[in-house]
Parts: C-alpha cells; structure tokens; sequence
C-alpha cells in the first residue's frame, strides 16, 4: 500500500508510522529522517537544504519534494510506502500526485489521525525530558516519575522543553490548521481519506489503523 499518515502535532504519527510501516511490511519515509540523511551523507540535496537551514529559513518545497522522490523511488519503496510529514501543504500534494503519476503510481489511502485540540495541549505540554538523557521520557498525567521532576531511570533533572509549552504548542495548532489541515479536504475529494481516533492506548489505535486500512483496501 501507499499511504500518507496526517494528523496534528501530538497524535502519536511518529509511533503509529513505525508500528504500521512495520505491520504493512513498507518503509516508513518521514521528511526527518529524509533531511538528516540526506545532510548526513551531504548529497546534492542535503547541501542545499542545509544552506537554507543555517540560514534560519524554510527549505522551499521543491527540494524536499525531491528527497521524497529519491526515497520513493528506491528498491524497498516498490510494493509501497508510508508517507510521514510529507505532503505538509497543499502544494506539495499537487506535486506528489505528479510525481506519482510519472511513476504510474497511486496513493491507496490517506490515514487521518484525529485528536481534540485540548487532548493535544494536554500531551504535549505535560511532558517532561530527563537532562541527562532525552530517551528517557515522562508526563505529568499519562507517565509520572517516583519522584517529582526526577528520572526513574538515572535520577536526573527531568524538565520541560521551550517547544512544549503550552503557548508554542498552541502556535504549532495554527500552523498545522493553516498550512496541512487543507491537505485532507484536496485528498477528501479523491475520496482516499480513512478518519480514525488516535485516542487510546497505542495498540488500540494501530489495530484502528489497521482495520480501517483493510476495508480500504478490500474497496469497502
């Protein structure tokens, strides 16, 4: 299957992208991993992205629509992908079917992760991070510490990060309703998007994912 996973900042997309990329036996593409690797092995596009980068500025649309391109037209990527990030606007949609339709390719669902506003406000900005290492992850409601503001794991300073304020994560909202929450109206119209719940506990909403994915799949 090829699919694109949207959802807003704190919908779990990451974890679910894995654990369905997993399940469905295809690479999980994420526009992350595709920047760090593309800089890491400095290709073409990665210098290019890392000169807007240093520069403090936005890398334009055609060049991670490039990377896209590259990951997607990989070996692994050939009995399909999971897209995560990517398409981030309308534009880069546009661009995405063209691209698919010069592979003679076509996208077979687009996956909707919907969380509550206040649900996602709640997750994100009661995390807490260990100082000493970020694996090691708590929440002041969902994963609280033994000891208040201490890791259980090593004992160190657990805070939280500037990006995880309430106030920042309520501008990620803004931006996440001006700039992707279109994309599921230009998809909705090629009548390829599965809504889901991603409240509950991860495997719940895998097992959501999944089931919606299938009657999909089978044309229900």
């Amino acid at each position: 299957m090829r699919i694109v996973l949207v959802g807003p900042p704190g919908a779990g997309k990451g974890t679910q992208a894995a654990f369905l990329a997993n399940n469905l036996s295809i690479p999980h593409i994420s526009t992350g991993d595709l920047f760090r690797a593309n800089i890491s092995k400095q290709t073409e596009l990665g210098k290019l992205a890392k000169s807007y980068m240093d520069k403090g500025e936005l890398v334009p649309d055609e060049v991670t629509i490039a990377m896209a391109k590259d990951r997607m037209e990989q070996p692994d990527a050939a009995g399909g992908f999971l897209l995560d990030g990517f398409p981030r606007n309308v534009s880069q949609a546009e661009a995405l079917d063209v691209t698919l339709r010069e592979e003679s390719m076509t996208l077979d669902a687009v996956l909707d992760l919907e969380v509550p506003e206040e649900e996602v406000v709640k997750r994100i900005a009661g995390r807490r991070i260990c100082r000493n290492d970020s694996a090691h992850v708590f929440h002041v409601t969902y994963k609280q510490p033994q000891r208040d503001g201490v890791c259980d794991v090593c004992g160190g300073e657990l805070y939280q990060r500037d990006d995880d304020s309430e106030e920042t994560v309520r501008k990620r909202l803004e931006v996440y309703h001006t700039q992707t929450e279109p994309i599921i109206d230009y998809y909705k119209a090629q009548g390829l998007v599965v809504t889901i719940s991603a409240l509950g506990k991860v495997e719940e909403v895998t097992q959501r994912a999944m089931d919606a994915l299938k009657r999909e799949d089978d044309g229900q």
